[in-house]
C-alpha cells in the first residue's frame, strides 16, 4: 500500500537491507567515477613548503600525510616515522607553497626547532629529500582554485558544452541545474524555463566538455534537432553571443576533465554488423550497423529495424569505448539471448543467414575494447543505480548476471516495473551503497518492506553533533590543527582511502592467499562506513572469520572513545555478531588501522591510509610467524586459545545443550522461545538464534568438563620436566618428578620452546604416537599454547578421545605457564 510504501522511504536503511536479504554490498573500489570525484588534487606523499609555526618567516619543506577536503595532515620532513608531531592544516588560510616559492620569492628555508639535532647539513638534507619529489599542484595552492574540491567549481548556473549523442556530431551549451556528487542535471541554453529536455551526466562523461570545445575541434555549434523548432534561427544566434560574453564568469575550468576517459581512434567502418545496446533502453541485446563514419574517433550506430513502417531510428553516435557494443557472434558465445531485429522472418535468429541476406560483413574483433572481469562485483551483490527510462530515479540495484565487463541489474522501488539493465562495470551511472545517503539524495526504496523473522526494537544512539563545512573553515581561520583534532567536512566526517598491502604479514587468523584476492584500496568516505567495509573485508578472509570478529569485538571493561557497529560473521553454518568499536575521524584512521594490525598478530601495515610500494617500514617479510607474534602478538597476562571471559559481545545461534553435561552459565546466556510477532529484547552479548552455542566457547566447556571427569578418575601424578637444547636427547628419568600434587612444573618457558622440546614433551606422556604430527607441522612453544580442542580436531585430522587426551597435556602446560611465567 501506499501507506507502506511511505514508512518503507522513511526507515530505510542500508545496513538492516543487507542483513535482512543477506546480500553484500558492491566494494567501493569499484566504482572509478565516484573515487576520481572524490579526489582535490593532493597525494600522499606530495611535499609543499609551509610556513614554521614557531617562526612565520621562515619556512620548511613538509609531506602530505592524508587528505581530507580541504584539509591536509602534514609532517615536517626530518622527522621520520614520528607522527607525534604531525598537523592539519586548511588549503584556505594556511600558509602554504609549492617547492621552490622560497627560492623564487627569497624567502628563507630553516630547520624547525623539534629536529635541528637531527639535521646537521640543511643543503645536503634538501637536496637528498627533494631528489625526485612530486611537488603539490601550484593552481591548488594559489589563486581561484585554491583548496577546492573539482566538484566544488561545478555550481548551478556553470555552462559547459555538450555532444548530442541522437542526431549528429554537434553540440550545444548547457548549463548545470543541480550537481549531486558530480552527477549533473543539465538543460539546454534557451530552455530556461522547461525541464522537458533536462539530462543527467556524470560529470566525467566523454560527451561533456568545457565551453570552447567544439569551436577548438572543429564541430559546431547547433541545438539539437528535437529543440531546434522552438525557437528561430535568429533567437538561437542571440542566445550564442550572450554565452559567449558571460563566458569567464559562467564557463568551468579546463583542470576539471583531466580525468575523464580519453578517447582512441576507431577502425569502423560504414555498414558493418556488430551487436549492441541501445543505451536510452539497456534491456536488450540487438543486432546493429555502422549507419555512419563521422572521423577517426567517432562513428554512429542504429539497432536494426526490419519493419518497412518502423518509427524512429534508434541511432547515436559512439567511440571505440563505448559501453554496450560487442562483436557479432558475442552474445551466442556467452549463452546470452540476442533479440532478432522487429521484422526479422522466423524466431531462430541466425547471424550468418542474416549478414548473407543484408549483403553485409561483420565488424572484426580488433574493432572493439578487450573486455575484463577483474572489477569486483559478483552476483548478488547490492548497489545504487540510475532507472535508465527515468534517469531522475536512482534505485536499489542488484547484480543478477555477470559477462565480462558487464553487469545485469535489476532495480527495485522504480515507479515503474523495468526489465533487468545491461551496463558496463565503468558506467558513471551505478554508484555504491551509501552514495545517495552521502549526498542528501532520494534513493528510491523497496516497493515491498522485507519481513524480519524477529523484529528487533531500534536502538536510538544520542544524536551527533554534525558541523558544516562553514563551520569547520572559520574554526580553522588563522590556525592550525594538531593530528589529533576532529575533521568534518561538509557535515560528514572524512575517511581517507585505505590500502590493502598485499606482501605484508598477514599472521595468524588471516588466509594469505584470501588477503591477496581483497582490493587495493577501499574509500574515501565516510569513516565509520569505510572502516566497516575494511574489517568486514577482514573477517571474510579468515581461516576462522568468528576467531576475527571475537579479536575485533569491543571490550565492554574498555575505555570507549569511538562508534560501536554490529559486524557479522559466518563460520560452519553458523552465524555470530559482535559490538566492533571504529573510529569517526579521520585523524584517528591511521592509529585504528595499526592498532587493529597488532590486535590481529599481521604487520602493522597490512591496512592503512599508507601503501607500501617496494619493502615494507617494518621489515615483516624477513620475520617467521613466531618471531613476529613475538613483537607483535597479545600481552601475556591474557589467556591464550581462550575466548574473552564474561564482557563478550559476541552473538551465535545455540545448540541444545548435552543432558549428560552441566552447562557453564556465565558463557551462555538461553533465549526463551517466542512468537513471531514478539519483540526481541536479546541484550547485547546474548547468542541469537536457536540451534547452536559458539563453539570456540563450547569446545573449552566441554574440554574443563572432561578434564575434571579425567582428574577424578585417575587421580594420576604430573610429571616435570627439564629439557635441553639437544633435538635427538629424550627426557632422562632423573628430569622427571612425581608430585602428589597434580601439579606440573617446568624448568624453561614454554613460549621459547622449539619444536623439538615440543616434540620431546609428547614422547614423555601417553601421547607419544601424535608427536609426528607436530613434528610434521612445526609446531613451537607459542603455537603450542594457542592450540585449542577445535584446532586440534580440526588441524590434525584427530577423532574427539585422542583430542581430549592431547589437550588435557596442553592445559597442563598452559597452567603451569599462567603459574610461572605469565607474570
Amino acid at each position: 500500500s501506499d501507506a507502506g510504501s511511505s514508512v518503507d522511504e522513511m526507515e530505510f536503511n542500508w545496513d538492516d537491507y543487507l542483513e535482512d536479504t543477506g546480500a553484500t554490498a558492491a566494494p567501493h573500489g569499484s566504482f572509478k567515477h565516484v573515487d576520481t570525484s572524490l579526489q582535490n588534487g593532493f597525494a600522499p606523499g606530495m611535499k609543499l613548503e609551509v610556513a614554521v609555526k614557531s617562526d612565520q618567516n621562515t619556512y620548511w619543506v613538509a609531506t602530505i600525510i592524508t587528505t581530507c577536503g580541504q584539509l591536509l595532515l602534514l609532517r615536517y620532513d626530518g622527522y621520520g616515522e614520528d607522527r607525534k608531531a604531525d598537523f592539519w592544516c586548511d588549503i584556505m588560510t594556511a600558509d602554504l607553497h609549492p617547492i621552490g616559492w622560497c627560492e623564487q620569492n627569497k624567502k628563507i628555508l630553516k630547520v624547525p626547532e623539534g629536529i635541528k639535532d637531527k639535521i646537521p647539513d640543511q643543503e645536503e638534507f634538501l637536496q637528498r629529500v627533494l631528489k625526485g619529489a612530486c611537488s603539490a599542484p601550484a593552481n591548488l595552492l594559489e589563486g581561484l582554485h585554491r583548496g577546492k574540491n573539482p566538484l566544488d567549481l561545478i555550481a548551478p548556473g556553470s555552462r559547459l558544452e555538450l555532444q548530442n549523442i541522437r542526431d549528429s556530431l554537434e553540440a550545444w551549451i548547457v548549463t548545470v541545474v543541480e550537481n549531486v556528487g558530480g552527477r549533473l542535471k543539465l538543460r539546454y541554453e534557451g530552455l530556461e524555463d522547461s525541464d522537458k529536455f533536462d539530462q543527467w551526466l556524470f560529470y566525467l562523461d566523454p560527451f561533456l566538455h568545457q565551453v570552447g570545445w567544439a569551436a577548438q575541434h572543429g564541430y559546431s555549434l547547433q541545438p539539437p534537432l528535437a529543440i531546434r523548432s522552438l525557437r528561430s534561427e535568429a533567437d538561437w544566434q542571440e542566445i550564442l553571443n550572450k554565452v559567449k560574453e558571460e563566458e569567464e564568469e559562467s564557463s568551468v575550468p579546463t583542470d576539471l576533465f583531466k580525468d575523464k576517459p580519453v578517447i582512441g581512434v576507431h577502425s569502423f567502418s560504414e555498414g558493418m554488423k556488430l551487436e549492441a545496446v541501445d543505451p536510452m533502453a539497456p534491456f536488450v541485446i540487438s543486432p546493429a550497423t555502422v549507419l555512419k563514419v563521422f572521423n577517426d574517433k567517432y562513428f554512429m550506430i542504429e539497432i536494426d529495424d526490419l519493419r518497412p513502417d518502423r518509427p524512429t531510428s534508434q541511432s547515436y553516435v559512439c567511440h571505440v569505448n563505448s559501453a554496450g557494443i560487442f562483436p557479432v557472434q558475442w552474445s551466442l558465445k556467452n549463452g546470452l539471448n540476442l533479440s532478432p531485429p522487429p521484422g526479422y522472418p522466423g524466431q531462430d535468429f541466425d547471424w550468418a543467414d542474416y549478414l548473407k541476406q543484408c549483403g553485409a560483413e561483420a565488424a572484426p574483433q580488433s574493432c572493439f575494447p578487450s573486455l575484463t572481469s577483474d572489477h569486483g562485483f559478483k552476483e548478488n551483490m547490492k548497489l545504487e543505480a540510475v532507472n535508465p527510462v527515468d534517469p531522475e530515479e536512482v534505485c536499489i540495484a542488484t547484480v543478477t548476471k555477470l559477462k565480462d565487463s558487464y553487469l545485469w541489474l535489476q532495480l527495485e522501488g522504480s515507479k515503474k516495473p523495468v526489465p533487468d539493465c545491461i551496463v558496463s562495470v565503468e558506467s558513471m551511472n551505478i554508484f555504491p551503497v551509501g552514495w545517495c545517503e552521502t549526498n542528501g539524495y532520494q534513493l528510491r526504496p523497496p516497493r515491498k518492506a522485507i519481513v524480519n523473522k524477529q523484529k528487533k526494537i531500534a536502538v536510538v544512539q544520542p544524536e551527533k553533533q554534525i558541523l558544516s563545512s562553514r563551520t569547520v573553515h572559520d574554526g580553522l581561520k588563522n590556525q592550525e590543527l594538531n593530528s589529533s583534532d576532529s575533521v568534518v567536512i561538509n557535515g560528514k566526517y572524512c575517511c581517507p582511502k585505505i590500502y590493502f598491502n598485499h606482501r605484508c604479514f598477514s599472521g595468524p587468523y588471516l588466509n594469505k592467499g584470501r588477503i591477496a584476492e581483497l582490493p587495493q584500496s577501499v574509500g574515501p568516505g565516510n569513516c565509520v562506513l569505510v572502516l566497516k567495509e575494511v574489517l568486514t573485508l577482514l573477517i571474510n578472509a579468515a581461516y576462522k572469520p568468528s576467531r576475527v570478529l571475537r579479536e575485533l569485538q569491543l571490550d565492554e571493561e574498555a575505555a570507549w572513545h569511538g562508534h560501536g557497529e554490529t559486524l557479522k560473521a559466518k563460520y560452519k553454518g553458523k552465524s555470530y555478531r559482535a559490538t566492533v568499536e571504529v573510529v569517526r575521524t579521520a585523524d584517528r584512521v591511521a592509529d585504528f588501522c595499526r592498532k587493529t594490525c597488532i590486535k590481529l598478530e599481521c604487520c602493522p601495515n597490512l591496512f592503512g591510509p599508507q601503501m607500501v610500494l617496494d619493502k615494507c617500514s617494518e621489515n615483516c617479510s624477513v620475520l617467521t610467524k613466531t618471531k613476529y607474534t613475538h613483537y607483535y602478538g597479545k600481552r601475556k597476562n591474557k589467556r591464550i586459545g581462550r575466548p574473552p571471559g564474561g564482557h563478550s559481545n559476541l552473538e551465535v545461534a545455540m545448540k541444545k545443550p548435552n543432558k549428560r553435561r552441566k552447562r557453564r552459565k556465565h558463557f551462555f546466556v538461553h533465549k526463551k522461545k517466542r512468537s513471531s510477532t514478539s519483540v526481541d529484547n536479546t541484550p547485547a552479548g546474548s547468542p541469537q538464534g536457536s540451534g547452536a552455542e559458539e563453539e570456540d566457547d563450547q569446545d573449552e566447556s566441554e574440554l574443563s568438563h572432561s578434564l575434571a571427569q579425567d582428574r577424578d578418575k585417575r587421580k594420576r601424578k604430573l610429571r616435570t620436566f627439564s629439557f635441553s637444547d639437544d633435538e635427538n636427547k629424550p627426557p632422562s628419568p632423573k628430569d622427571i618428578k612425581m608430585e602428589v600434587a597434580e601439579k606440573l612444573q617446568l624448568d624453561s618457558n614454554p613460549l621459547e620452546w622449539s619444536v623439538a622440546d615440543v616434540v620431546r614433551f609428547l614422547k614423555s606422556t601417553d601421547c607419544a604416537p601424535l608427536a609426528r604430527i607436530f613434528l610434521d607441522q612445526e609446531i613451537d612453544g607459542q603455537a603450542l599454547l594457542l592450540l585449542t580442542l577445535p584446532t586440534v580436531q580440526e588441524c590434525m585430522d584427530l577423532k574427539l578421545g585422542p583430542a581430549i587426551k592431547l589437550c588435557h597435556h596442553i592445559e597442563r602446560v598452559k597452567l603451569a605457564f599462567y603459574q610461572q611465567f605469565a607474570n
